[in-house]
């Protein structure tokens, strides 16, 4: 059976986008690790599963999968791209809202020309439960002791989990140490991904992103979500922010707490192909 996919980015966050057949059982961790392969494969940060939507619900709804084979709950670049990937099959051409499923909950999405798109990433989530993770209480900030010493974060979900570091300069942090070792900390029952976050100004950030199951990538969507969400709470954000990743710039919109995130980015196309399942 072959499998239609597009290749796709976001801000050089990478992803096979594919038509999955309604018939056809999930991806085994082997086959997604085999795809993601940058020399014997496709190459991608993620898999994203494409299905048909619910008549009346939804245009389309998608599953994620890291490259190292784990299903995930969300992805903001991949929600643009899925959003891009979805609008161009249907009649009338690229542009107009969409409603998305995912296993975070359904995603309003709006494709304009040119190939940016905005997403509605929902209310973030700052209850320990909702990441899940491992603490007492919820907290602005919380601390917990690496093999280096005690780091500061504050954490919070888009859907998945993110916790977010503050920093003098993004390129003097510690990413692949700090990064790796929080990601897979047991106060995290699921991992969780880790932002290197460096305010500029209120309305202007940077920010480097190590993911859980990927490792740093170019830019990640919900990444810059929860450094806008956590800066904002912590008082140092203004509304709009502009996130500069090393891929490129995102803006994120957030009025505050009970009100949902609004994300706005390209979403690439590369190519499109077949491949055998």
């Amino acid at each position: 059976m072959q499998v239609r996919f597009a290749k796709m980015h976001g801000l050089g966050n990478d992803f096979m986008v594919a038509e999955w057949p309604a018939e056809a059982p999930p991806p085994d961790a082997e086959l997604v690790r085999r795809w993601a392969d940058r020399r014997l494969g496709v190459g991608f940060d993620q898999l994203l599963l494409v299905l048909p939507g619910e008549a009346g619900r939804s245009d389309a709804r998608y599953r994620i999968y890291n490259a190292d084979g784990g299903e995930v709950e969300q992805c903001g670049n991949g929600a643009r791209c899925i959003a891009r990937f979805v609008a161009s099959r249907r009649a009338g051409g690229a542009a107009g809202r969409l409603v998305l499923d995912s296993r975070a909950g359904p995603i309003e999405a709006l494709v304009r020309d040119g190939g940016i798109v905005s997403v509605n990433l929902g209310v973030p989530r700052f209850e320990p439960k909702a990441l899940p993770f491992d603490a007492p209480a919820e907290q602005e900030r919380y601390r917990l002791r690496l093999s280096r010493g005690e780091v500061e974060f504050g954490a919070v979900s888009l859907g998945n989990p993110h916790a977010v570091i503050r920093v003098d300069s993004v390129e003097r942090a510690d990413i692949g140490i700090l990064g790796a070792e929080l990601a897979v900390h047991t106060a995290f029952p699921q991992g969780v991904n880790v932002g290197f976050l460096e305010i500029v100004s209120p309305e202007r950030v940077r920010l480097r992103v190590y993911e859980r199951g990927v490792g740093e990538t170019p830019a990640c969507g919900t990444g810059a979500a929860a450094a806008v969400a956590v800066g904002r709470r912590w008082g140092e954000l203004r509304e709009e922010v502009e996130v500069e990743l090393r891929g490129g710039r995102l803006s994120v919109r957030w009025p505050g707490p009970g009100q949902p995130l609004w994300q706005a980015g390209p979403a690439t196309l590369v190519y499109e192909g077949l491949i055998e399942l």
